[in-house]
């Protein structure tokens, strides 16, 4: 049988199956004590209609036994009404009550009966009876006589099933009662589960730095633990950008070196030198952006509003590019984040709108909206585009479609990876103004409203 994954619903089966169980033992329990209950009363009334009937037996050795009066209970002189006496000496006749109408009680005298004795049987009417019975021996007599009082049990039957079906609505309300009790106190004890949670989100999205509010003491040790954790990670972040960066300059410099040596030798070597230097330098750059951002990525409640950060972007490259009049257009963004360091976000939309304005003839529009809790950008431009059988090749590392456009060949590449390690991804397109269309899409922030 497969568990249920939940919490809550385990708590509620649990409790719901043990209650279900409880009152089931209580109802049979309380139903078997009140049928006993109803027995001895039963044979109490019984043994006193026998005693009754004994007290009005008189004993003659002429006439054997008669009743010196009839018994007050008038159900007995009425033809088969379920009440009936009847007494059956060891010789002679058998005297029973005219509610027997023609008929007798079936006894069984081998067996002595110096007390009463109770048991069950089958009247004259096939209906099932209770029989009190006793022995006695008058002063006169030389052999016991057998006294018997009978009566329906359907009185009885009927009180038990009042009885359990009472019991079977109280405790059936009961139970639900119970249930709902249960479903109350486990939501109710839940809820600071929930409260952690949406803090936990909270983090994740980069709304707070640590876990807040007030929790109960079993749950407290869990929240300072997780705080220390992301403080922690936090810790481990800073010191990997640190390691990236040394290493950053410890490589650069020394191929800094190697290059302007290199610059002065116009030979055939030093031109080959001068080129794998070029592309040990992309090599470097690439890798220690993937470095960076990987780690970046791990860590907890990072987030880049958006609408300042391309508004940023858009205001230096018309710095860049104020030569050539360009008109760079932002649009949306507003009250959107991404799940992400801001270095990285200005690496990805920077590349690609850095691209597009060294394309572009006249207009770079770059759009963002928000779709299925994905950020998704839109960089083009109206500038020449290029072929669909290019479009792949511009993500390879190094890979330029004109030597005399500056760049390094890497923009692309890098957006592509980064954004990968992000969970996003980038695709190239025809744009309606005429050039090239990026869309990059990236994961949105828990807390950024719609577009």
């Amino acid at each position: 049988m497969r568990r249920p994954s939940s919490l809550t619903l385990r708590l509620i089966l649990g409790a719901g199956l043990w209650t279900l169980f409880a009152l089931i033992i209580v109802g049979v329990v309380l139903s078997f004590l009140f049928r006993q209950t109803v027995e001895r009363s039963f044979d109490a009334r019984l043994n006193v209609l026998l005693e009754s009937l004994i007290v009005s037996a008189e004993y003659d050795r002429k006439q054997g036994v008669y009743l010196s009066g009839p018994l007050p209970d008038p159900r007995f002189e009425q033809p088969y009404s379920g009440w009936y006496w009847q007494i059956t000496p060891r010789s002679g006749a058998v005297m029973i009550s005219r509610s027997l109408w023609d008929r007798e009680l079936a006894q069984d005298l081998s067996t002595p009966a110096p007390q009463p004795r109770q048991y069950y049987a089958i009247g004259p009417d096939d209906q099932q009876i209770r029989v009190i019975e006793r022995d006695i021996i008058f002063p006169d007599a030389d052999a016991s006589v057998r006294f018997a009082v009978a009566a329906v049990t359907t009185e009885n039957k009927q009180q038990v099933a009042r009885f359990v079906g009472a019991i079977v609505v109280a405790l059936g309300l009961m139970g639900a009662g119970l249930v709902i009790a249960v479903i109350i106190q486990v939501r109710y004890g839940l809820r600071p589960l929930r409260s952690l949670r949406r803090e936990l989100e909270r983090v994740r999205s980069g709304t707070v730095d640590q876990l807040e509010g007030r929790y109960p003491a079993e749950i407290s040790p869990v929240v300072g633990e997780l705080n220390q954790l992301i403080a922690h990670n936090a810790e481990v972040l800073a010191r990997a950008r640190t390691h990236v960066g040394n290493l950053a300059h410890a490589l650069k410099t020394p191929l800094s070196v190697l290059v302007n040596e290199s610059d002065a030798d116009s030979s055939p070597l030093g031109v080959s030198i001068r080129r794998q230097l070029e592309v040990m330098r992309r090599l470097v750059d690439h890798y220690l952006v993937r470095a960076r951002t990987a780690a970046a990525g791990q860590v907890i409640g990072t987030r880049t509003p958006v609408a300042p950060a391309m508004h940023s972007l858009k205001s230096t490259l018309e710095k860049i590019y104020a030569g050539r009049e360009l008109s760079i257009l932002v649009d949306g963004g507003e009250r959107l984040s991404f799940r992400g360091e801001r270095q990285d976000f200005d690496e990805m939309l920077g590349n690609l709108m850095d691209n597009a304005c060294k394309w572009a003839r006249t207009v770079v529009h770059v759009t963002c909206e928000r779709q299925d809790g994905q950020l998704v950008f839109l960089v083009e431009d109206d500038g020449p585009g290029i072929g669909d059988e290019q479009r792949e090749a511009v993500f390879s590392r190094g890979q330029r479609l004109d030597e005399a456009i500056p760049g390094s060949g890497l923009g692309l590449s890098i957006v592509r990876d980064i954004s990968g390690l992000y969970g996003g991804g980038i695709a190239l397109d025809r744009s309606e103004l005429g050039g090239l269309k990026a869309v990059l899409t990236l994961p949105a922030a828990a807390d950024s409203g719609p577009a």
